[in-house]
């Protein structure tokens, strides 16, 4: 049985600033139509970025949705036909300051691909370079350094929350574990 559910009609219900929201029929795998609703997002990125003491650089910021200061990895929205790749050393060099010699992919999370069209695009990044911290406009964040087996155990313990921070944290953890040895 082939798992793929086919669109037959869509229906923009809200355009946002950053997001749209569709309505759409699908056909499932028996035939039958049904109802899915698809927040639209232009995606982002994700950057695990470690400095030579194994400290981990992390924002930390106040999200309005769940209204609390949520600890980070330093993070963007792609812009309109970015290169995820060019947006992590912009969203990097943005909210730390910082510049990486080393920059390397560790693939696509979903944020929740029950019903948001987001990609987060992960990077690993070292041997940091640092210059200016310049945020966005209305970007209001506090860069920390946390050693690295502190973060993974702030994970362990449930102290990080953000889905694409764990995601990244995973990433990095299993890329360092290989190159470490």
């Amino acid at each position: 049985m082939e798992l793929k559910e086919e669109m037959v009609s869509q229906q923009t219900v809200y355009e946002g600033v950053i997001v749209n929201v569709r309505r759409d029929k699908a056909r499932l795998v028996d035939g039958r139509i049904t109802n899915r609703e698809v927040v639209e997002h232009p995606g982002g990125v994700a950057i695990f970025a470690i400095d030579e003491e194994d400290k981990v650089i992390m924002v930390r910021q106040f999200r309005y949705p769940v209204g609390e200061v949520v600890l980070e990895l330093p993070a963007g929205k792609l812009e309109p036909g970015e290169d995820p790749r060019d947006s992590g050393l912009r969203e990097l060099a943005e909210e730390t300051g910082l510049e990486p010699r080393v920059f390397e992919s560790m693939g696509v999370s979903y944020s929740s691909p029950g019903i948001f069209a987001e990609k987060i695009y992960l990077y690993f990044a070292n041997d940091l370079v640092p210059g200016p911290v310049h945020p966005d406009d209305g970007e209001f964040l506090e860069v920390v350094r946390i050693p690295y087996r502190e973060l993974l155990d702030m994970a362990a313990r449930g102290e990080i929350k953000d889905g694409k921070t764990l995601a990244g944290i995973l990433k990095a953890s299993l890329l360092l574990k290989e190159n470490r040895g």
